[in-house]
């Protein structure tokens, strides 16, 4: 996943939103939002997932855990010895506390990523990774970073936690704008930024160590790249809020992704698809 922004305890009948789109090369086998469970194990989790190496990018369970990764970019990074998406399953699959999640993450083992985690029922937020966030692109360079988070708007693409390139600020203020919207116009403001194919300006480009021409093509929310059989795959919108009465302690998890299918001719655009849709919902 290259792209999210996540509302923390915004909103008193809204405590967590979540918008996002995952960037993957079209040939690596995917599996759209479903329930799964790991073979090891008896719990449930509600995410998509990476068929090759078996991790995922975005999930849930039914205890009322979240976590979100995303990659970061540089040039010429070398595979390393374990996939980053396994990192979530291990804060979904187990009963963890932050500091003991923190501690087991040995960092020269992943190529670069920022994993956030959650347990919403114990307020429990935090954000950690294995680039500096004053230098994330530079490769040779791999330590543990980590904090807690505070209620608050938050975005991450493929630097560190709220680094500021234009695509992750138009998502993060569309993010501000939603929290308060109606669930129907806040999936639409949502859904708006995360399918916006614009790129940025020469000036306003971030400077990762890929080519120019490269970094305006990953600059969109919404990425195509033909000729490398790139793009975003998919985008997910996840909603925690109150059903009926303001006095149960019961949340509705809300989770709807889209499938984006690339184009037969790779010379056509590669839109964003109302079809190929998934929702799930659980109760917290």
């Amino acid at each position: 996943m290259c792209l999210i922004a996540f509302a923390i305890g915004m909103s008193p009948s809204r405590p967590l939103m979540v918008a996002s789109n995952r960037d993957e090369f079209f040939e690596r086998p995917t599996a759209p939002l479903h329930r799964w469970v790991l073979p090891d194990s008896t719990r449930e989790i509600w995410s998509g997932r990476d068929l090759k190496d078996g991790g995922t990018w975005l999930g849930v369970t039914a205890a009322g855990r979240v976590a979100m990764l995303t990659n970061v970019r540089g040039a010429g990074e070398r595979r390393a010895k374990r996939s980053r998406g396994q990192l979530p399953l291990r804060w979904l699959q187990g009963d963890l506390d932050w500091p003991d999640m923190v501690a087991g993450i040995r960092a020269g083992d992943y190529a670069g990523f920022n994993l956030v985690v959650g347990d919403f029922h114990r307020g429990v937020w935090g954000w950690v990774g294995n680039r500096s966030p004053q230098a994330p692109h530079e490769d040779a360079q791999s330590s543990l970073h980590h904090r807690l988070l505070s209620p608050g708007v938050y975005s991450l693409s493929n630097a560190a936690l709220d680094t500021p390139w234009p695509k992750s600020q138009r998502l993060a203020h569309a993010m501000r704008m939603s929290v308060e919207q109606s669930a129907f116009d806040a999936e639409r403001t949502l859904t708006q930024a995360l399918s916006d194919a614009a790129v940025a300006a020469a000036s306003e480009l971030p400077r990762t160590g890929v080519p120019v021409d490269a970094e305006r093509s990953l600059s969109s929310a919404f990425v195509h790249i033909p000729d490398r059989h790139y793009g975003t795959r998919s985008s997910m919108l996840l909603r925690v809020d109150r059903p009926g009465s303001t006095s149960t302690n019961q949340w509705r998890v809300q989770m709807d992704e889209w499938t984006h299918a690339p184009p037969a001719d790779q010379n056509q655009p590669h839109r964003w698809s109302e079809r190929q849709r998934v929702s799930e919902s659980l109760t917290w």
